[in-house]
């Protein structure tokens, strides 16, 4: 038995396992349960030979588990794995289909992430599902105050100053049942808002020991929590061949829809990571807000771009340079060059 592929259906309990030889012909099918697949899997495929999964909950464990063993892991995006399901689906057909999926020559593959950078991740995962449970109580406490006629004014900031006027105030109308309430509603605002500061604290310091994230905070828009999640997401870098490819992994390319020779280029595709688009496209804001005041080449470019493209363009534009730039400064190990950072992206 000369097994050189197996595709592997991982789940909590159960394990799914496809194997061919060098003639695409089936060697080994099986099932096993989470303690005892790895070792099956050593005892028949020798070391060298590629290990496929899909890049879901517990992948990058299995991958990691799997490179200390010898083996080349190859994780897929699930989306690029349904086309080759046969018939209908079953554990069993998964397997065979990522097992197919990974032997086509043009696939696209996902880098097993390491320890730290799972770390880095969680932390900003963390911080943003906290971030959207203090935007979700602040907007509680606005339409419950609404009732009781009174009108929250704009902006987080002000709702926090607001609160204990509020409660101290006796000529507001809010009774003494509400006004418990309201304190208890005060009370998780503030628990929210000292855990995520809590986070950004942790993500700065883990940031001044990152000398990937500290390059990449000499990009313009790009601050500690970018610079973290940025150096999160890349890595060494090797999983991009190039700096568009990475731009396209956040969605920050047009999206295709081209026919009979004509080429129609859309909006931004939005895929991929949504969370490091959105900081990419902030710090971009915010870059384009001062580029008057700045005489730089890159501060040049926008000024120019935005003369014959709308605002919201050009800070996509500048957000995709960045991601661009950032797989650059992190892949070839450089420094940030301003006369470089001029160039123009083709918009």
């Amino acid at each position: 038995m000369n097994i050189i592929r197996v595709g592997v259906d991982i789940a909590k309990s159960v394990f799914h396992v496809h194997g061919v030889d060098r003639h695409d012909q089936i060697q080994w099918q099986g099932k096993y349960s989470r303690n005892k697949w790895l070792d099956a899997l050593s005892r028949k495929v020798p070391a060298g030979a590629e290990i496929g999964m899909e890049a879901c909950a517990s992948s990058h464990h299995w991958a990691r588990e799997l490179q200390k063993r010898g083996y080349q892991v190859r994780l897929i995006a699930a989306q690029f794995v349904k086309p080759y399901v046969k018939s209908n689906k079953n554990d069993r057909v998964d397997a065979e289909a990522i097992c197919e999926a990974m032997s086509r020559p043009n696939m696209r593959f996902v880098a097993p992430k390491t320890v730290v950078q799972q770390d880095i991740q969680a932390a900003h995962r963390i911080r943003e599902e906290l971030v959207s449970q203090r935007t979700a109580k602040a907007n509680q406490i606005r339409g419950l105050v609404g009732e009781y006629g009174i009108i929250a004014p704009v902006g987080i900031l002000q709702l926090r100053r607001a609160l204990p006027r509020w409660l101290e105030d006796a000529e507001n109308g809010l009774t003494d049942s509400f006004r418990i309430l309201l304190n208890g509603l005060a009370e998780d605002l503030q628990y929210l808002d000292d855990r995520i500061v809590a986070l950004d604290e942790r993500i700065t310091e883990s940031v001044k020991q990152d000398p990937v994230a500290r390059r990449l905070m000499t990009l313009r828009g790009v601050g500690p929590l970018t610079a973290s999640a940025l150096s999160g997401a890349l890595g060494d870098g090797k999983a991009f061949k190039r700096g568009r490819d990475f731009a396209a992994s956040l969605g920050l390319t047009p999206r295709q829809h081209s026919t009979g020779g004509k080429d129609r280029l859309l909006g931004i595709s939005k895929r991929g990571d949504s969370y490091l688009r959105k900081l990419l496209i902030h710090g971009a804001r915010a870059v384009l807000r001062h580029a008057d005041r700045r005489d730089d080449g890159l501060s040049h470019w926008l000024k120019g771009l935005v003369s014959r493209k709308h605002i919201n363009v050009a800070t996509v534009a500048l957000a995709n340079k960045t991601a661009r730039i950032a797989w650059a400064l992190v892949s070839n190990e450089t420094a940030y060059d301003d006369n470089l950072a001029a160039a123009s992206v083709g918009v």
